[in-house]
């Protein structure tokens, strides 16, 4: 691949995470704003703390989604593309499920059982993600300017 494809590649992926990450970080306060004005009347405080780790959780990987976007030209491609594709598929999984778990009886899926062996899953997804990003990061060489 020749440098100028390489270039490229690195513009589209910290433009497409730029964007996913802005996205999620505008949903996750939207969500937030739905579950702490229009959701707080009809769940428990036990079902609110659990939507509230949904919605923290997805702000700070949806954070992890812009800091991915610009250290991306320091970072090799198939990391960029697999740490945002793990801190995607972990907010989808473990906020997305925490979000239906709290609000089970309003939608009428308290048989969902099997919502509980998702977070973990989405979990997993963002401990991964971090640390390829953590291996990734120990292997960037830092040149001495002296």
């Amino acid at each position: 691949m020749t440098s100028s494809t390489q270039n490229t590649n690195h513009q589209r992926l910290m433009r497409t995470f730029l964007i996913l990450g802005s996205l999620m970080m505008m949903l996750s306060v939207a969500i937030g704003a739905f579950g702490a004005h229009g959701l707080k009347p009809q769940l428990s405080d036990y079902q609110i703390g659990i939507f509230d780790t949904g919605v923290e959780y997805q702000f700070y990987h949806a954070m992890g989604l812009l800091l991915l976007a610009a250290f991306a030209p320091h970072l090799p491609t198939k990391t960029i593309r697999a740490v945002g594709g793990l801190f995607l598929a972990g907010i989808v999984f473990f906020s997305g499920s925490l979000y239906l778990l709290a609000c089970r009886e309003l939608f009428g899926i308290e048989s969902w059982t099997f919502l509980g062996l998702i977070t973990p899953l989405g979990g997993t997804f963002f401990i991964i993600g971090w640390g390829l990003l953590v291996v990734q990061a120990a292997r960037i060489r830092i040149e001495n300017h002296q």
